[in-house]
């Protein structure tokens, strides 16, 4: 850096003291001789200035900043060069810090709230305008004699840094810049978000996350997360959850409740954007001068406006619902809530392999209906009008799954027990209406017609809303794995679907109608889609729901799509395909669930029998489908990679990850290890076909494809003396069969035991005997033992439903997951000596926390066992649990749709 002392002139603006020095450089008091003002210059570290390159991306930088004009943001002015020196000249804001005024002790609400809604309001207007601060902390934010913040430095760890692969830590703007594999990790320690922390690409949660933690130290005058170094700081902020026992005792809830949603570690649960914090702090500060505005004038009210006032007096508080009153007459405002899962209980889907659910509003915009686990542990459908507190559980719904509501708002369809079922909201028992061994959504028109998808892989059914039975609607070509999640368009005779094939470049949502074979493809997305009066189309697209202009009489888009929210629970794959954690009224009441989505990133990890981790290996990533070698010295996984994916292998001793196949446009998938250890088969698309290969185990060597038949199918297992694979069908008709491949003679595959049931996950016992595998027989997924390979008796294991089963190595043990509590890890005892098959009770281990993130179904298996039996591999969502996860609240949004740029 080039000498800069007082009376050093840089172009017109002449130095008149230091005032600050920092990692992103030193600070000086100038003035402006052109247009006689006092400015801050930010005079670059020598490493920046002398690199061209660096300096070329710093003014690009510099300009986008400088185009930010918001009063609560210290304004950029331009960058100034002299000589080799080079600065940043930025508006110069006189007063304290924040933190100097916090090392006075905590700030009192009605201080610390107005400090903190100009922050979010600064913070708001840099992120729509695609800008990221990046380092928030409170030696950011100025405090002016008359109350008004300013907040420095918006986006200099972006402008004054290069792509994150630098391991020189000068180039790093603070001290806490720590390198690291994954790039060098900018923002003071204290304030990062858990992703920052790790050296990844950070978004607007990343800022999100530091606000919360901002204020925090605002009302309790102390850090959250402390430590003496920065390493051991930012080991407290990847590992230790943050505690808000310190918080005064008069904070609000509404305001508890902000920070525990800015603070969630996981960035796809966590507040998606400031701008909600606005509206809390706004509420939370109204209250007052609100009812009193409110009491000079009365107004009439239209009773759904009523009944939404009623829920907010009581929900967020007087003020903020007075407030939304009296803008309701002169305009229509969009105002949101989150509603909870009940006391003791969790958002939970009565749908096997489903680990998340979603709130239905009903038609009339009055109700929320939502599957949720009570105290328990039984899961029902619990009903919530939008004018009350508390829901209320309806009985004889057990086990329900992706409920949707009548026309008239009276009754709820659902599916359970392999049937599709209907129950009256007033009360009364459930009817059933027909069978649908794995319902995957269903949509209720105006003449009593129920339009559903009754199996993972089926077509559209219609049936009478008094029940009988179903005939067929749409056709499923061959190759295409299924049609799900329908809803009925205005006129009640064109519907929207989603068409789910072997390729995303062919999925989508389609329109179909009652009247005609003939189908038509509007658009790509992740999920199923909804309309939206007066002429929108919802849907979820990389997490993000979306809306696009649709004209439901010519059944046309036009215009492109417009965000809604951001971060919308949604799921893919063969499973849970095209469910989308959204609903909508016909009056615009928009209900919707933040959550994890397709993509969302597995981390590996290793667990004891108590649930402890043990060790987690390998990067993050969508992993779906592991097995671990017969010695337990190697890993096979597959990670999910664009539109396909490879096999990965994992070796212990060395703790190195290598790939196994190479072409992940192939969607290589579902490795089984061979007894040996010596081959791994694996299923993989190609030219539109699935087929079974194998291939030697330490990767050299040709692959073999040994079965390619018409329909989909992936392996599953091997026999002792590895001369067989025991590997899945599945049908058209929605049926999973198991079938056994010789690997000798005339290798002609041979049904094992064929079943109109639903069969997975076949696991033939180590001594060679015996047969494990789920199946949906009862109505739910139980597990079972036949004889291996006669098929002759059966032994049902389970008591309380199970899938994904899992054989020690001995023989001695047999493990499952719960059905209808995905993540709990069961285990039975057994003795495979002699033609009966012994064995004792379940005993439950632990819950693991696995949720299914979209893309986990019945085609590969879930998790390893290690060959004891102590240890289980288990890819969980990174940063998040199975509870986090189904704790996230809905969010409800009345007038979704006001504001919106149109």
């Amino acid at each position: 850096m080039g000498m800069v002392t007082a009376g050093t002139k840089l172009g017109v603006y002449q130095v008149v003291a230091q005032i600050g020095a920092g990692g992103m450089g030193e600070v000086y008091r100038a003035r402006d001789t052109r247009l006689q003002r006092d400015v801050a210059l930010k005079v670059l570290p020598e490493i920046f200035a002398a690199d061209p390159a660096r300096m070329a991306r710093f003014e690009r930088e510099a300009r986008l900043l400088a185009s930010l004009n918001h009063p609560h943001i210290a304004a950029v002015y331009g960058v100034e060069e002299s000589d080799s020196c080079r600065a940043l000249v930025m508006e110069l804001v006189e007063g304290p810090t924040l933190a100097d005024r916090i090392a006075s002790g905590p700030i009192p609400l009605e201080e610390a709230l107005p400090l903190a809604k100009q922050v979010a309001e600064a913070v708001e207007y840099a992120h729509d305008h695609g800008v990221i601060h990046r380092d928030l902390k409170p030696s950011n934010i100025k405090v002016t004699t008359d109350g008004t913040v300013k907040v420095l430095d918006f986006g200099l760890a972006k402008a004054l840094t290069d792509d994150p692969t630098e391991s020189d830590l000068r180039n790093s703007p603070t001290l806490s810049a720590v390198a690291t594999m994954q790039g060098v990790i900018l923002g003071t320690a204290a304030y990062m978000s858990p992703e920052q922390a790790k050296g990844k690409p950070v978004d607007r949660r990343a800022d999100i996350w530091a606000f919360g933690v901002v204020l925090v130290e605002m009302l309790t005058g102390k850090p959250l997360y402390t430590g003496e170094t920065a390493a051991e700081t930012l080991a407290s902020v990847m590992m230790k959850d943050p505690s808000l026992d310190a918080l005064p005792a008069n904070t609000p809830p509404a305001i508890r409740n902000l920070i525990q949603r800015c603070l969630n570690k996981d960035p796809r649960q966590r507040l998606q954007h400031i701008g909600e914090a606005r509206i809390v702090i706004t509420d939370a500060l109204s209250g007052a001068a609100r009812a009193a505005e409110y009491a000079t004038a009365p107004r009439k009210l239209p009773l759904a406006w009523i009944a939404a006032a009623v829920f907010l007096l009581t929900a967020i508080g007087l003020g903020a619902a007075v407030l939304y009153l009296s803008r309701a007459a002169a305009e229509v405002a969009a105002t949101r809530f989150f509603v909870y899962p009940p006391e003791k209980g969790r958002f939970d889907s009565g749908a096997a392999g489903v680990g998340f659910a979603a709130g239905v509003i009903s038609p009339d915009g009055g109700r929320l209906a939502f599957t949720a686990k009570d105290a328990s542990g039984k899961i029902l459908i619990w009903v919530r009008p939008l004018d009350t507190l508390a829901p209320q559980a309806l009985p004889g719904t057990d086990d329900a799954a992706f409920p949707f509501w009548s026309p008239d708002s009276r009754s709820i369809g659902f599916f359970a027990q392999g049937k599709l079922k209907k129950i009256d909201v007033a009360g009364g028992p459930a009817q059933t209406l027909c069978d649908a061994p794995n319902g995957r959504g269903g949509t209720w028109n105006r003449d009593g017609l129920i339009l559903f998808a009754p199996d993972i892989r089926s077509s559209l059914f219609r049936v009478a809303s008094a029940g009988g039975e179903p005939a067929a609607v749409t056709k499923l070509p061959p190759q295409l794995f299924t049609h799900r999640f329908p809803s009925f368009l205005p006129d009640g005779r064109h519907f929207l679907y989603f068409e789910t094939t072997g390729s995303p470049d062919t999925s989508g949502i389609f329109v179909g109608s009652l009247d005609s074979n003939e189908t038509k493809r509007l658009l790509v997305a992740d999920t199923s889609a909804l309309f939206s009066a007066p002429g929108e189309l919802l849907f979820v697209r990389l997490g993000t729901l979306l809306r696009q202009a649709f004209n439901p009489k010519k059944l046309e888009l036009s215009g492109d799509p417009a965000p809604v929210a951001e971060g919308v629970a949604s799921a893919g794959g063969l499973i849970t395909g095209a469910f989308g954690a959204f609903s909508v009224s016909e009056n615009g009441v928009l209900a919707y669930r933040n959550g994890p989505g397709t993509g969302g990133d597995l981390q590996l990890s290793w667990f004891d029998r108590a649930g402890k981790p043990v060790e987690t290996f390998g990067a993050p990533g969508a992993y779906r489908g592991v097995d671990v070698s017969p010695d337990g010295t190697r890993i096979a996984v597959h990670r999910h990679d664009g539109k396909g994916g490879d096999i990965w292998l994992f070796e212990s001793a060395r703790r190195t990850m290598s790939r196994f196949t190479f072409d992940a446009s192939q969607d290589n998938s579902a490795p089984v290890w061979s007894p040996d250890g010596s081959r791994i088969a694996y299923g993989s698309l190609r030219n539109g076909k699935w087929g079974i290969y194998l291939k030697p185990g330490n990767g050299i060597g040709r692959e073999e494809l040994v079965v390619e038949p018409d329909l989909p199918q992936v392996p599953m297992g091997w026999s002792l003396d590895g001369k067989s694979i025991v590997y899945l069908v599945y049908g058209r008709n929605g049926s999973v069969d198991q079938w056994v491949l010789p690997l000798a003679g005339d290798r002609k595959p041979v049904p094992f035991f064929p079943s109109p049931f639903r069969q997975s996950h076949s696991q033939i016992s180590p001594d060679g005997n015996w047969l494990a595998y789920a199946s949906n027989e009862t109505g739910r997924f139980e597990i079972y033992v036949r004889p291996f390979p006669s098929g002759e008796g059966k032994w049902q294991i389970s008591t309380g439903g199970g899938i994904f089963p899992r054989w020690r190595r001995d023989g001695r043990e047999l493990f499952y997951m719960g059905a209808l509590s995905l993540g709990k890890m069961i285990s039975v005892k057994v003795n495979p000596v002699g033609p009966t098959f012994a064995f004792g009770d379940p005993t439950e281990l632990f819950d693991s926390g696995y949720v299914e993130l979209g893309h986990v179904g019945l085609n590969y298996h879930t998790y390893a066992v290690s060959p004891d039996g102590q240890r289980f591999l288990i890819a969980r969502p990174v940063s998040t649990g199975g509870a986090e996860a189904a704790s996230a609240p809905i969010t409800v949004v009345l007038n979704w749709n006001a504001g919106l740029k149109k």
